[in-house]
């Protein structure tokens, strides 16, 4: 080999491990530990019992103690209070029968309702269960949740949208992903500690999600929690008790409803 073909050869090796070095480089920079989701199981705390006719679409926590649930069907849709220890209906509100009700949020002394093909969501008084207004947004409404600026609101896709809370009118996005995939049938949701907290529907797990970016910081695994049930009995139902730092979950027309504490997953 001649000195001329033998600098060539050299050339083309030079870059070819340059180019591999890049794309490892790029490839770690891409997966990096802080950007992967974090995992998570769970251990039973508490059970409270519940009533089985209760097809959770939305599920919040008061500060006095009490659980707000709304309840879907057609048909048979309610808002109603409950009383966590004994899972007594306190107070009781049945929707029209052309409504289809699905989440639920406490924006200071009210209950904010959503539907789930009327493109309607009612605001109530709290402590009388008054219809106070209505309003009307353009998609499917599905879970609900407040993070003390904006409503958060799924429809079943891939997008949360954030509404004014005064006004509903939407004023921003995300969409939601675990890496580049994006993560549908965002269905029940909770804001806690600074991150949306959703239920997958028809998947035993709920994900964590960064309420800036989109990005699924996190899964919790909840197989195993309630079973064998029907084929619409998913886990659905998430509240969060801030004073004490309760995590409730449940599902639709679970008899149980669930205290756990997360752990991470080995």
């Amino acid at each position: 080999m001649d000195k001329k073909h033998l600098i060539t050869g050299l050339l083309i090796i030079v870059i070819f491990v340059a180019a591999i070095s890049v794309v490892a480089l790029n490839l770690n920079q891409n997966s990096s530990p802080s950007d992967l989701p974090r995992f998570y199981n769970y251990k039973i705390i508490n059970v409270y019992p519940r009533s089985t006719t209760a097809y959770t679409q939305g599920l919040v926590f008061d500060d006095d103690g009490f659980l707000f649930e709304s309840v879907g069907g057609w048909g048979s849709s309610y808002l109603r209070k409950i009383d966590l220890e004994t899972g007594d209906i306190l107070k009781e509100h049945k929707l029209s029968d052309e409504y289809f009700a699905e989440g639920l949020v406490i924006v200071n002394n009210t209950l904010i309702q959503l539907t789930w093909l009327s493109e309607r969501g009612f605001v109530y008084d709290k402590e009388t269960f008054d219809l106070l207004r209505t309003f009307d947004y353009q998609t499917q409404g599905w879970g609900l949740t407040f993070d003390g600026e904006r409503l958060i609101m799924s429809d079943g896709s891939s997008t949360l949208f954030f509404l004014d809370p005064l006004t509903y009118d939407k004023i921003g996005e995300i969409t939601v992903k675990d890496g580049d995939a994006p993560v549908t049938e965002l269905n029940e949701l909770e804001y806690i500690n600074n991150k949306i907290y959703a239920n997958i529907w028809k998947e035993d797990k709920i994900a964590i999600i960064d309420p800036h970016t989109g990005t699924v910081k996190g899964w919790i695994d909840l197989t195993g929690l309630y079973g064998p049930r029907g084929y619409d009995d998913v886990l659905n139902g998430i509240a969060y008790d801030e004073q004490t730092n309760r995590l409730f979950i449940t599902g639709k027309n679970w008899p149980y409803l669930y205290h756990v504490e997360i752990t991470p997953a080995e």
